[in-house]
């Protein structure tokens, strides 16, 4: 990666607000990295370099007057493409919506315009987020760049790559079951899951359900934490909203960690786990404990998550989906099919479980400050699998259940991150996953900033970067 390309979201704003570096260089070397690496995995599939140029310019000549945007200032970003973007073609990845171009932005979209950022693309994901694996019929698949041969996840999976890769320095997405921190660490970022509310979503057909999140994805955690300082914030549409403003998290992420109590989850809710995740995992206790962490054996009892995960999920793409007529993914027409035929009793028993679920987990956490775990249980899987379906010996019966390290965290509604840990001794990227106390997305971004600060794992690049 050139200079540019290489740098922290966090660095390039600082040096744009010093005028040592303007939006249209930033831009123009973006753009260059996408023409050189972007043929290879597919990651942007939507450009729009003059109307990014435009707005680059003007970034520039507001500045030359001493009037900056505000935090991302000047910084290229591309959108994940379940999110509406006004004026730029918005697919869902599915051929029902191969030529729609919104009208009107998603909230998110708007925020992140208005801190200065400068729209470049589309970024990839699976048909209408369905999967932890991108690819669809509009635009194909995204490889991972770590090996082109593998999986990325998803489904903001474009969004990771694109990052992995410099083509962007900042990106956001969105996390139902693991969409913001599967592709962070199958592709060696970092994806923030902020707590329901913290980023409202808006327009939003289902704005009581706390599961679906959108939130922010960076290469590190500063980067994440500043983007989300720009995105976070009420909304009096969003019912869910968190009133506490983005500006809250602008500060200095540095922070003693010493007495710090970490919940180590190694046996995960009795959940069968990749031998190479595992050993990737437990080499990172100690690190950890050396930053003054008290560290614990912890097993939180997650009964009930799986069964309320599935009912709200089907629920969810019944809302979403269920009007709709035309192609889509076998998986997708399940979930519509089984959301159709649930019953009053059915959701009142997920309700159930959900509320004893968080009500455990709530009473867990007064002992804990934070939860470590496996974002995966699986390392990047081969690219012509649509997903997983044994896990050391272990049969998966659905297309989800490799993921539930991920949507068990997703079910109780608190905050989780996805770190750099390492790697496969066949080089593939590992992710540890940090989960927070009940609205403490500041701890997590705190905790997950000291821990990148002991490992070397997120400097490394890409070898797709190389070739």
């Amino acid at each position: 990666m050139s200079e540019i390309c290489g740098m922290s979201a966090v660095e390039m704003a600082r040096r744009i607000r010093a005028k040592e570096l303007s939006a249209r260089e930033a831009l123009d070397a973006h753009l260059k990295q996408i023409a050189a690496v972007n043929g290879e995995v597919n990651a942007i599939v939507t450009l729009v370099p003059e109307q990014a140029c435009e707005r680059a310019r003007q970034l520039d000549e507001d500045a030359a007057r001493g009037h900056f945007h505000g935090p991302l200032h000047g910084l290229p970003v591309a959108h994940k493409d379940l999110a509406s973007t006004k004026g730029i073609r918005t697919t869902f990845g599915s051929p029902i919506f191969e030529d729609f171009v919104p009208v009107a932005n998603d909230l998110i979209i708007d925020r992140i315009q208005q801190a200065g950022a400068v729209t470049i693309g589309k970024t990839n994901t699976p048909e209408f987020g369905a999967g932890s694996q991108t690819f669809n019929p509009v635009f194909g698949a995204t490889r991972n760049p770590w090996d082109l041969s593998k999986t990325c996840g998803g489904s903001s999976g474009g969004a990771a790559v694109g990052l992995a890769c410099g083509m962007i320095p900042i990106a956001d997405g969105s996390d139902m079951g693991g969409s913001l921190r599967n592709p962070a660490s199958f592709c060696s970022v970092v994806g923030l899951r902020p707590s329901p509310g913290r980023v409202p979503r808006v327009p939003a057909t289902d704005a009581w359900n706390p599961i679906p999140v959108v939130g922010p994805m960076g290469r590190m955690v500063g980067d994440v934490a500043l983007l989300l300082s720009a995105i976070a914030g009420p909304d009096p549409r969003a019912p869910l909203s968190i009133h506490e403003p983005g500006s809250r998290f602008a500060g200095p992420l540095e922070g003693n960690c010493k007495g710090l109590r970490i919940g180590w989850c190694a046996g995960f809710a009795g959940l069968p786990f990749d031998r190479r995740i595992r050993a990737v995992f437990e080499a990172h206790r100690k690190q950890f404990e050396l930053l003054g962490c008290i560290t614990e054996e912890a097993n939180p009892d997650f009964a009930g998550a799986d069964e309320a995960f599935r009912v709200f999920r089907a629920l969810g793409f019944y809302q979403q989906l269920g009007a709709l007529s035309g192609p889509m993914k076998a998986t997708i027409l399940q979930e519509i099919e089984r959301g159709s035929r649930l019953t009053g009793p059915q959701i009142a028993d997920a309700e159930i479980r959900r509320s004893r679920l968080f009500a455990r987990v709530g009473q867990t956490m007064t002992k804990y400050d934070f939860l470590v775990l496996p974002v995966t249980q699986v390392p990047p899987f081969d690219l012509g699998h649509e997903y997983v379906t044994e896990i050391e010996g272990v049969k998966m019966e659905s297309y989800i259940d490799w993921m539930r390290s991920c949507y068990f965290i997703s079910m109780t509604g608190l905050p989780a991150i996805s770190v750099p840990a390492g790697f496969t001794p066949e080089g593939m990227p590992v992710g540890i996953q940090i989960v927070g106390r009940h609205h403490d997305d500041w701890g997590v971004l705190r905790m997950a900033h000291a821990f990148e600060q002991v490992t070397t794992a997120g400097l490394r690049r890409p070898p797709v970067l190389s070739e």
